[in-house]
């Protein structure tokens, strides 16, 4: 069996930023795959999310894997799905629908962007680092937050973007954290922007998401806060490196952002 394959650079306006994804659109007839199926090909992939949809509802269901596990929630691999089904598949409408692990997702188009409506995660200060976190990132926080939705986040406030920019985790060492991802935060202005992030993640498989989505449903509740502001420009400093905005809104947390074209093809399984 043949399925149509396309790869896209999420929070990007051209190729080789941002967040590579894969997205693999299924028939509306065809009975999903199994689970081994759709885990082989994201691990075949080899990138950190690989995205399959069909045809659903008033919408689409759709499901992200990464090379090791399937995940809750997934910003960069919704926003490629999004710009492939607006760009490449005909999709005439303003928004889209998508049911997911973490319910209905809604993605518009913004001009030359798109908008996505995501649960925020809120994330709870924590009375002391978690034993091991300093070692694996190599430097001590100065305060460290925790958020249980999900694989569960680990968020590390640090004092400037230089000292984000320069961590060389330990990623031998983050096994023993029992949280699936690390995210390390810093405030941003002398970059630009209101904080900047990276993320690493590999208990499901990726050291380092180059831009991640789902961290920034954690970041913007906690920055918004610190800043006293709703709406934020974020940055996450991977070496490829992209902007996410932000609008924060009760339980709701709206990321905006731009997605190129990379490759498009077919695979075979």
């Amino acid at each position: 069996m043949k399925l149509d394959l396309y790869q896209v650079d999420a929070f990007a306006s051209r190729p080789f930023e941002g967040n590579p994804a894969a997205v693999c659109p299924l028939p509306a007839d065809m009975p999903w795959p199994a689970d081994a199926t759709l885990l082989a090909i994201a691990a075949e992939n080899n990138l950190a999310e690989t995205a399959f949809f069909q045809p659903e509802g008033e919408g689409y269901r759709l499901r992200w894997f990464t090379p090791a596990v399937e995940v809750d929630l997934c910003g960069h691999a919704t926003l490629a799905t999004a710009w492939t089904l607006f760009n490449k598949l005909g999709y005439a409408e303003e928004a889209l629908h998508f049911e997911t692990r973490s319910g209905r997702l809604t993605v518009r188009r913004d001009g030359g962007g798109m908008t996505m409506d995501f649960p925020a995660n809120p994330s709870d200060p924590m009375a002391r680092t978690p034993q091991g976190l300093a070692e694996a990132l190599g430097v001590n926080p100065n305060a460290t937050f925790e958020t249980k939705r999900g694989h569960g986040f680990y968020m590390a406030v640090l004092d400037c973007p230089e000292a984000v920019e320069r961590l060389t985790p330990d990623f031998s060492k983050f096994a023993s954290l029992g949280s699936g991802a690390v995210i390390a935060t810093a405030p941003g202005a002398s970059m630009g922007y209101d904080f900047v992030s990276r993320m690493f993640a590999p208990a499901v498989g990726i050291n380092e998401d180059p831009v991640t989505g789902a961290a920034h449903c954690v970041l913007a509740p906690y920055w918004a806060g610190r800043l006293g502001k709703r709406s934020l420009k974020a940055r996450q400093i991977s070496a490829r490196g992209g902007d996410v905005g932000c609008i924060v809104g009760g339980e709701r947390v709206i990321l905006s952002g731009t997605a190129a074209l990379y490759m498009q093809g077919q695979i075979n399984i």
